[in-house]
């Protein structure tokens, strides 16, 4: 599908974070407020994003952290099966927060726990089939949405946006 071309930056019409910069730099000229040029930018567009994700979770009974757990197995392929350790590297959560949201992911039946075939002790975390179909329509809601969103950008323009962000949060998540 062909995307809409991008703005000519000299045409764009003003944004809210164009007014608040303006305010700042007339009440505190001595401070470079440039960086908010970007930053609030970003943080409005993640506001908008944030209900994108949790209205396509949502459509599907899912909040945000049962999609994360459910998208770590799928993306994890065939069996659909990880350890609580790397669920947890996966996530970013705490054992005790993992635990909880597995037993809740398995009281909806759409996970499973069962033995480790490699570790006698230890238990690993299968995805279900209705949480692989849910996991799954779920991120075909999720796709188009953020597809709807950028789709002002041009395709060479994501491909920068994406580069410069990912340049960005490099060093920060070293």
């Amino acid at each position: 599908m062909p995307r809409a071309r991008g703005e000519d930056p000299s045409q764009a019409r003003p944004d809210e974070v164009d007014q608040l910069v303006a305010a700042w730099r007339t009440e505190r000229p001595e401070v470079d407020v440039e960086p908010l040029e970007v930053f609030s930018r970003v943080s409005r567009l993640a506001v908008f994003a944030d209900r994108e994700r949790r209205a396509a979770f949502s459509a599907h009974g899912l909040e945000p952290w049962g999609f994360d757990v459910l998208a770590a197995l799928r993306r994890a392929g065939a069996p659909y099966a990880l350890s609580p350790g790397a669920l947890l590297r996966a996530t970013l959560v705490t054992s005790a927060t993992m635990t909880h949201r597995v037993d809740r992911l398995e009281h909806a039946g759409l996970v499973t726990r069962s033995p480790d075939p490699e570790d006698r002790r230890g238990v690993r975390v299968v995805l279900t089939a209705a949480g692989r179909e849910r996991v799954d329509a779920a991120l075909a809601d999720l796709v188009r949405a953020e597809a709807g969103i950028l789709d002002s950008l041009t395709d060479v323009e994501r491909d920068d946006l994406a580069a410069l962000l990912r340049r960005l949060l490099r060093p920060l998540e070293g």
